[in-house]
């Protein structure tokens, strides 16, 4: 039997993302989100929800280009220290001992130090109640050689991304590997 927790921001699992941004004066910031995910294939595209009273959420309007930092579990630190303070008030790339890399594709510099990096340019905004959502159409994905597979592709292993539960307000690392997706379901079919 389940039991009713009532309209709660409570989904698993929600990722750890820094939002990069330049302000008007083209100083870099970051920030920590995890009201994020994939939001459309075609084009390929991102949505991040934020407050307005964001110091990010001006930049975002202002330059019209974020990217999404992935920061594995050596970063946790760093990565809650981005979201807990504001931009505002002082350079967090700075205080953490973090490099900014200017975007190739978009005006939005991303963290150096962190193993994924994603650039994209804003294609909407939407007003939902108190968060806006940001959706951002990926211009490109920049992952380190290290964590690469044989194949091209990102080990999601030596990313190590961390994952946020909201509700309990904890960070968590990713698990062992179960199955293939699109494949271990068909032998339930009849």
């Amino acid at each position: 039997m389940k039991k009713s927790l009532g309209a709660r921001t409570l989904a698993y699992p929600t990722p750890l993302f820094l939002v990069g941004t330049y302000d008007r004066d083209s100083r870099p910031n970051i920030m920590a989100a995890a009201w994020a995910g994939i939001c459309c294939s075609q084009p390929p595209s991102i949505a991040v929800s934020l407050r307005k009273a964001t110091y990010t959420y001006r930049s975002i309007t202002e330059r019209g280009a974020f990217t999404i930092s992935i920061p594995s579990r050596t970063y946790v630190r760093h990565a809650d220290y981005a979201g807990i303070y504001s931009g505002e008030n002082e350079d967090k790339f700075a205080s953490l001992g973090l490099t900014p890399v200017p975007g190739e594709h978009v005006d939005a510099p991303y963290v150096g130090e962190f193993p994924m990096a994603i650039e994209l340019k804003l294609i909407h905004q939407i007003e939902i109640g108190l968060h806006t959502q940001f959706i951002g159409e990926i211009m490109d994905v920049k992952v380190d050689e290290s964590c690469l597979r044989d194949d091209g592709l990102p080990d999601i292993n030596k990313v190590d991304p961390v994952i946020f539960a909201p509700v309990s307000r904890e960070y968590y690392a990713v698990g062992e590997f179960l199955a293939k997706a699109f494949s271990a379901g068909k032998g339930l079919r009849s």
